[in-house]
């Protein structure tokens, strides 16, 4: 072999031997992930409608918001202002049944809300409703029915133990109708809840003795999300802007402001 051709040779090998170690380098570098990839779950943005939330929920906060916007329709059989002015919570069950519990009793499924230290109301948590004695009023297959909490105490007892006889833990009394003096409603209300029924578009008060509340854990985790408990729920005024609830938190501030 010539010495020309030997030279040839020898550079090849040390260009060669040179690239290598930085070819290794690069295959050798540890694989990171691309940084534009997210790994979790972006939160919805304030009045975004949040993801795969149950349409029945939905169907009752509709449904619910129907009932609270005809509490003060009609002059003589309207729920008196001056009360939904006075209301520490709201309870509104929808489409109670008859004969869920046997013969006269009943069962539903629905929602409550707090007034707010701002005077606004909160966004709805979910309860349910069952047993006692729900009256001769209730004599029709389905009904709504409105609670309404004047005493912060008994609507504070159910919101922390979840649930709440009616008659024992808080005494209830069937509300009274028409205009705030025709009605006899007075600045000494005597019982912490007043119960009204809703039947063919016209409401009337009820009496429950016995009835039980009882919040809706399942429920209130398929609206709001995995941790969502109810005090929670009932004491964050910022999702009373959730797209799926905040035309029923509309609802319930003009049908029952805070009395100035």
């Amino acid at each position: 072999m010539s010495t020309k051709n030997l030279s040839i040779i020898l550079l090849s090998s040390v260009l060669t031997f040179s690239a290598a170690p930085s070819a290794f380098a690069q295959s050798s570098q540890p694989t990171t992930a691309n940084p534009a990839v997210k790994s979790d779950v972006e939160k919805p943005a304030k009045g975004e409608k949040p993801a795969k939330v149950d349409n029945d929920l939905v169907k009752r906060i509709e449904k619910s918001s129907e009932v609270v916007q005809a509490l003060t329709g009609a002059e003589d059989k309207r729920v008196p202002e001056e009360m939904l002015q006075r209301a520490e919570g709201i309870v509104v069950i929808p489409n109670m049944i008859k004969g869920a519990f046997g013969i006269g009793g009943r069962y539903g499924k629905g929602i409550v809300a707090k007034r707010l230290p701002t005077g606004q109301w909160s966004a709805p948590a979910f309860v349910s409703i069952g047993g006692g004695s729900f009256g001769a009023q209730l004599g029709v297959t389905s009904t709504d029915l409105v609670l309404v909490f004047t005493d912060k105490q008994a609507f504070d007892a159910l919101a922390k133990n979840l649930t709440l006889k009616l008659g024992a833990d808080a005494g209830v009394v069937a509300g009274p109708l028409g205009r705030s003096g025709e009605a006899g409603v007075t600045h000494d209300l005597k019982s912490g809840i007043y119960a009204y029924s809703r039947a063919k578009g016209l409401f009337a008060g009820v009496a429950l003795d016995g009835a039980v509340i009882d919040m809706d854990k399942d429920d209130n985790r398929d609206m709001y999300g995995a941790n969502a408990d109810a005090a929670a729920i009932l004491s964050n005024a910022s999702l009373a802007t959730n797209a799926n609830v905040h035309g029923l938190v509309d609802a319930l501030n003009r049908a029952a402001p805070r009395k100035k």
